[in-house]
């Protein structure tokens, strides 16, 4: 197995010296203009490596995407950069003109159906034992999460506060419903230190930083790769490219609907992961009022609602900016399900959690907006996960290429960074470097 490249070696593509530049005639096409697309080709053309990136849709980024519709910086995908200190993106901050704001996972108050709000020593008591539990959870290949904590903890199955932090926190952190969540592998990733920081102004900063000056077509949307010849073709709806070796970065569920055709097939081990590992789904949903009527000093407002998953945690950006803005967010199963939810259903059922809260007076948004992932053609979900049945390797299986010619990049490829952006990102370099190591 390959060893993620360092740091150093990561930062290194975007200012390198006459040493690293390459000698060669030997091309490089990448396949998606997400955050481990731009990466790759970025260390490749600062190598002096002819690369050329086509993306299918109209923007660079991929689930770096930010609406500004409403002149509110709404990022659709991602939104932290976890754990800042050592993270290779927080090194992107400056130069891409991203502003952050630290996050306080204390600087919140949580209510129940009844609106009213929990004791803090009953939060701190019961995030104690929560942690400690998933710390020593003895997990079954053949069992979900779901199944092997509640065989375990059958008391805290009806319990909202438990349902809650399993939410807003475990699937909050996987992508996937704790019903097909790996009860092995929930936890086995890593992680950089400090605290997590939130971009503010547009996540899509970052990817617009990374592909300046880099040969990017879009709205090439791929079809097929054959990579039975000594030159590798690509299909698109309406072109075909040629080179010598090609960068796959289109996400998993892309892969899982067999939306790209592969000539020859992929090999037992890439197929086997592609069909093995599942994509989550997390959706958010921005909701704009004239004026707040939450406490604006709160930077986060849990709720704790009969059904899992459901608008159960709020954002509260008027923290970090002058936007009257709430976001919330749907975990799990119940993320799914709102896809197929109307805009006014979504309200109405944000409403009633906030109603509860802060009473029946509250005033309607003025402005709404909300993601759909799981039924984007571009993504079918946010982020990968491991689950009953299989194991964290299956992630790592990525990191082999087919015949030399056809690479992997993106957070599904990343064990240990899995379903973040630095995920990602590290992918990238990884899979340009596996490259350069052949000219």
């Amino acid at each position: 197995m390959l060893a993620m490249p360092s740091i150093t070696l990561m930062m290194s593509a975007l200012a390198c010296n006459d040493d690293d530049i390459i000698n060669t005639d030997k091309t490089v096409l990448v396949i998606g203009a997400g955050v481990s697309g731009l990466a790759a080709a970025k260390y490749l053309s600062s190598r002096n490596v002819t690369v050329n990136v086509i993306e299918a849709q109209s923007k660079v980024g991929g689930r770096l995407k930010t609406n500004r519709s409403l002149d509110i910086a709404f990022d659709e995908g991602a939104s932290w950069i976890h754990g800042p200190d050592g993270n290779p993106i927080t090194e992107l901050i400056s130069p891409s003109g991203v502003n952050t704001f630290p996050t306080n996972d204390n600087n919140v108050e949580v209510y129940d159906i009844n609106g009213s709000v929990y004791d803090e020593n009953v939060l701190d008591t019961s995030e104690n034992a929560y942690n400690n539990i998933l710390n020593s959870l003895a997990g079954s290949i053949d069992k979900s999460f779901e199944e092997v904590f509640y065989d375990n903890y059958p008391q805290y199955k009806n319990n909202r506060l438990w349902s809650y932090m399993l939410s807003a926190f475990l699937e909050f952190d996987t992508g996937g419903d704790i019903s097909e969540l790996s009860s092995l592998d929930y936890y086995d990733d890593e992680e950089f230190s400090g605290d997590d920081i939130i971009v503010t102004n547009g996540y899509d900063r970052i990817a617009d930083y990374l592909a300046k000056g880099l040969n990017i077509e879009l709205n090439k949307k791929v079809t097929g790769i054959d990579y039975s010849a000594s030159k590798v073709l690509v299909s698109t709806t309406d072109q075909e490219f040629s080179a010598d070796y090609v960068i796959v970065t289109v996400p998993l569920g892309v892969l899982k609907n067999n939306v790209v055709n592969f000539t020859p097939s992929l090999s037992g081990n890439i197929q086997n992961s592609i069909n093995n590992l599942k994509m989550g789904s997390v959706n958010k949903f921005l909701c704009v009022w004239d004026t707040p009527f939450w406490d604006t000093n709160l930077q986060y407002i849990g709720y704790t609602p009969e059904t899992m998953g459901k608008f159960n945690y709020f954002l509260n950006l008027n923290k970090f900016s002058e936007s009257n803005a709430l976001m919330t967010f749907a975990f799990g199963d119940y993320s799914k399900t709102t896809e197929n939810m109307a805009d006014n259903e979504v309200i109405d059922e944000i409403m009633n959690h906030l109603k509860s809260i802060y009473g029946s007076g509250i005033p309607e948004p003025t402005k709404f907006l909300r993601t759909k992932w799981v039924s984007n053609e571009y993504t079918f979900g946010s982020y990968s996960f491991a689950t009953n049945g299989t194991r964290t390797s299956d992630f790592s299986v990525f990191e082999e290429s087919m015949n030399n010619k056809l690479f992997f990049a993106g957070e599904h490829t990343s064990k240990d960074y899995r379903g973040t952006v630095h995920g990602a990102y590290n992918s990238g370099f990884r899979a340009a470097e596996q490259i350069t190591n052949l000219l």
